[in-house]
C-alpha cells in the first residue's frame, strides 16, 4: 500500500512513528482523517504503570521504502483481513467522551496527552481516541454537515452487552437492542 500511494502520488498529511505502530495520514474528500497504520509486534510496545508510550516521531520513510524494496507487489486491493483498527474522534469535551467509553463502554485508558485520550480493551493501544486539537468547545455534530456520523465496536463475548447496556443506562444514555446489538 505505501507503495501504491507513493506511485499514485496520492497527497499524504503526515507520516509518523508511534512506537505501538508506523503511520501514514491521508485526508479523504471529504476532510476525514485516515490513518493506514502497521502496528509493531505488541511484545515491543513500551507499557509502563497501565499506559503505554505512543511518541510521535518522524517516520523514517527512506528506510521503510528500502525494507519493501523489489518485494513490493502492485496494489490490486485491500488485503484479506483489512480492519479498522482504531478511530479518533474530535470532540469539545474529553470529560464526557471519556465517561462514555470508560464507565459506559468499559474501555480502558491506555494513554492521555495533550488533550487526547486514548482507550481500549485486551491490553490494545487504542481502540477509540478522543481529542480536542481541533474542536475544543464544540457542540454537538451537524447532521447536515459532511463527517463521521457513526461507527460500531464488535465485542468477543455477546454476554458482554447486557453489562454495557446496564452501563450505559445508567448514565442516562438511551440505548435500543438491536438483532446484532446494541
Amino acid at each position: 500500500l505505501v507503495m501504491h500511494i507513493a506511485n499514485k502520488r496520492t497527497p499524504i498529511s503526515g507520516a509518523s512513528d508511534h512506537g505501538v505502530s508506523e503511520a501514514f495520514y491521508l485526508d479523504d474528500p471529504e476532510g476525514n482523517g485516515v490513518e493506514v497504520y502497521t502496528d509493531r509486534p505488541p511484545e515491543l510496545w513500551d507499557w509502563r504503570d497501565g499506559m503505554v508510550n505512543m511518541p510521535t516521531e518522524a517516520l523514517d520513510i527512506g528506510k521503510l521504502v528500502g525494507v519493501l524494496g523489489e518485494r513490493s507487489e502492485p496494489y490490486r486491493d485491500a488485503p484479506s483481513g483489512l480492519r479498522i483498527g482504531h478511530v479518533h474522534l474530535r470532540v469539545g469535551d474529553l470529560a464526557p467522551v471519556a465517561r462514555f467509553y470508560r464507565q459506559g463502554i468499559g474501555l480502558d485508558l491506555t494513554r492521555e496527552r495533550h488533550g487526547a485520550a486514548f482507550m481500549s480493551s485486551g491490553h490494545y493501544h487504542h481502540h477509540v481516541a478522543g481529542n480536542i486539537w481541533q474542536s475544543k468547545g464544540a457542540g454537538k455534530r451537524d447532521p447536515e454537515r459532511a463527517g463521521l456520523d457513526w461507527f460500531s465496536l464488535e465485542v468477543v463475548d455477546p454476554a458482554m452487552l447486557d453489562a454495557i447496556a446496564t452501563r450505559l443506562r445508567e448514565q442516562g444514555v438511551a440505548v435500543t437492542t438491536l438483532p446484532n446489538g446494541i
